[in-house]
């Protein structure tokens, strides 16, 4: 898996952000050029491959060569089982998209969130993770 950065070599190149998880995956979308993410949907299907499908979608109307999966820890940087399920997705995203993918530690992503109850905050978690890229990275 590719670690590192977008360089300055790359003025205008179209990231996903993805903040995965069991039930729903946001998804953010952003440039390197203005560098600022926006949540764009959040997936949900009935199985993997369903999701899959969307994704697939996704990455052909952005035309995305590099994506960025958020990767949860526990607060002392600990991994745990949503860690490595974390980690597969980033995989899967490469093996079957043939997309580069960098990770970004995504640990406060949805506790920065002004959510009010039952909002569904995915796509703005995955803002805030390719957000996060954008100002550590370029």
């Amino acid at each position: 898996m590719a670690s590192d950065a977008l360089g300055p070599a790359m003025p205008n190149v179209t990231l996903l952000a993805f903040d995965f998880g069991l039930q729903r995956i946001g998804v953010a979308v952003g440039n390197t050029f203005l560098r600022q993410a926006t949540a764009l949907t959040v997936v949900s299907g009935s199985s993997s491959q369903a999701k899959f499908n969307v994704i697939e979608a996704l990455l052909k109307e952005w035309q995305v060569s590099h994506c960025i999966v958020g990767v949860p820890c526990h607060p002392d940087g600990a991994e745990h089982a949503m860690t490595v399920r974390c980690r597969r997705f980033a995989h899967q995203l490469e093996g079957r998209y043939g997309v580069t993918t960098s990770l970004v530690d995504e640990r406060y992503s949805s506790a920065v969130i002004a959510a009010r109850r039952g909002e569904v905050i995915d796509a703005k978690a995955a803002a805030i993770i390719l957000q996060q890229y954008f100002d550590e990275t370029l």
